[in-house]
C-alpha cells in the first residue's frame, strides 16, 4: 500500500522530516524557497496533506486544485492563513500548534515591553552611532515597569502568562479586557481585574495585545483607540498584524499621542509600513516571539503529530474544525 503524500511548505527541523518520512511520501522545501501562490498550488495538486507555517494561505482557490487534500497542519498557534469555512466545506481538516509556545511567547512579550518602556533600541542606536559623549539626567529616560498598570487585551493563555509575570514579578496592577471574563480562580491567579475596553485604553501604562486575528478584530487599535491612551503609555503587539492600524500607530508615535510601541507583528508582513521605520520611539522585531529552538521544535513536532494521527486513524490533537472529523 502506497504512503499518503504530504508537502512541507517551508524548511523545518530535519529530525521532524525524518519522522514524517516513516509515514508519508514527503516533498519538502529545505531550501526554504519563497514559493508563489501558483507554485504552492501546483505542488498541492497530488498531495493528501500539507505542513504549513503561518504564511501559507489555504483557501477555496487552493482547495479547488487539490482534490486529494485532507488535512492542513499549521506550525503556528494563529491560523488566519486558513479559510476555515472553505476548508470545512471542502472536508479538509485544519490543525494548529497552541500551548507549546505559551510561556516562550509570554517571555518575549515581557521582553519587548521592557525594551520599549526603557528605550533600549533608541539608546543602542545612539551609542552605536558614536553620539554618547556624556551623561545627562534625562538621557533616554523611559517609564517604570514595576508598580505600573499593565493592560492586556486578549486574555488567553499567553495573556495570562504575561499577567502573571507582571503581577508576581514586577508588582504591577493588572487589568484586562477579553471577549469573555475569566473565571474567578484564574483572575485571582493572575491578580487581574476585568475592565471595559475604553477603561483599559485610558488606564494602562503598558498595553499588551494578545488577541487572535479575525475580520472582527481587524484594526482593533486605530487612531480613535490610540487617542484614548495616555501620552506616557506604551503599546506592545505580539498578537497578529492587522489588529493594529500600523499607519495610524506611526502617526501616533510621531505626534507623541503615545510614548512608544513595541511590535513583533505587522500588517502585510514581512513588509513593514515605511512610516514605522522613520520614527525612533518604536522597537521592531521580525515575528520572533516563539523563537527559541526548543519551542519551535515543539511546534513542528505538534504539527507532525497531527498529520500522523490523522492518517493513522487516530484523533488529531488540535483540530480547528472538528466537524470535518465528525462527518467522516
Amino acid at each position: 500500500m502506497s504512503k499518503p503524500k504530504i508537502l512541507i511548505a517551508r524548511a523545518i527541523f530535519p529530525e521532524v522530516i525524518a519522522r514524517l518520512e516513516q509515514y508519508f511520501e514527503v516533498e519538502s522545501n529545505q531550501n526554504d524557497e519563497s514559493w508563489s501562490r501558483a507554485q504552492l498550488m501546483e505542488r498541492l495538486k497530488d498531495k493528501d496533506g500539507v505542513f504549513t507555517t503561518g504564511t501559507d494561505r489555504i483557501d477555496g482557490e487552493v482547495l479547488a486544485v487539490a482534490p486529494r487534500l485532507k488535512i492542513c497542519a499549521n506550525m503556528a498557534v494563529g491560523y488566519n492563513n486558513f479559510d476555515i469555512d472553505a476548508m470545512t466545506a471542502a472536508g479538509v481538516l485544519g490543525t494548529n500548534a497552541p500551548d507549546v509556545l505559551t510561556e516562550t511567547t509570554a517571555d518575549f512579550g515581557f521582553a519587548l515591553l521592557m525594551a520599549t518602556a526603557r528605550r533600549v533600541t533608541e539608546s543602542e542606536h545612539y551609542l552605536r552611532a558614536g553620539k554618547w559623549t556624556r551623561w545627562s539626567y534625562d538621557m533616554f529616560a523611559g517609564s517604570d515597569i514595576h508598580g505600573a498598570t499593565l493592560g492586556i487585551l486578549g486574555m488567553g493563555r499567553i495573556g495570562q502568562g504575561i499577567a502573571r509575570r507582571g503581577a508576581h514579578g514586577f508588582g504591577m496592577k493588572v487589568i484586562y479586557h477579553n471577549r469573555s471574563r475569566l473565571e474567578a480562580g484564574l483572575e485571582a491567579e493572575c491578580r487581574a481585574s476585568y475592565v471595559s475596553k475604553d477603561e483599559l485604553l485610558k488606564t494602562s501604562d503598558h498595553l499588551v495585545l494578545v488577541l487572535p486575528y479575525s475580520p472582527a478584530s481587524h484594526h482593533t487599535i486605530g487612531a480613535a483607540e490610540l487617542a484614548l491612551m495616555k501620552p506616557t503609555a506604551t503599546l506592545i503587539n505580539i498578537a497578529r498584524g492587522g489588529i493594529v492600524d500600523d499607519a495610524a500607530l506611526a502617526a501616533a508615535l510621531r505626534n507623541k499621542t503615545i510614548a512608544a510601541a513595541g511590535l513583533d507583528v505587522f500588517e502585510g508582513e514581512p513588509k513593514v509600513h515605511p512610516d514605522l521605520l522613520t520614527v525612533p520611539n518604536v522597537v521592531l522585531t521580525p515575528h520572533i516571539a516563539s523563537a527559541t529552538m526548543p519551542t519551535r521544535l515543539a511546534m513542528a513536532s505538534l504539527a507532525a503529530d497531527n498529520l500522523i494521527a490523522f492518517f493513522t486513524g487516530k484523533s488529531p490533537l488540535t483540530p480547528l474544525n472538528p466537524a470535518v472529523l465528525a462527518s467522516k
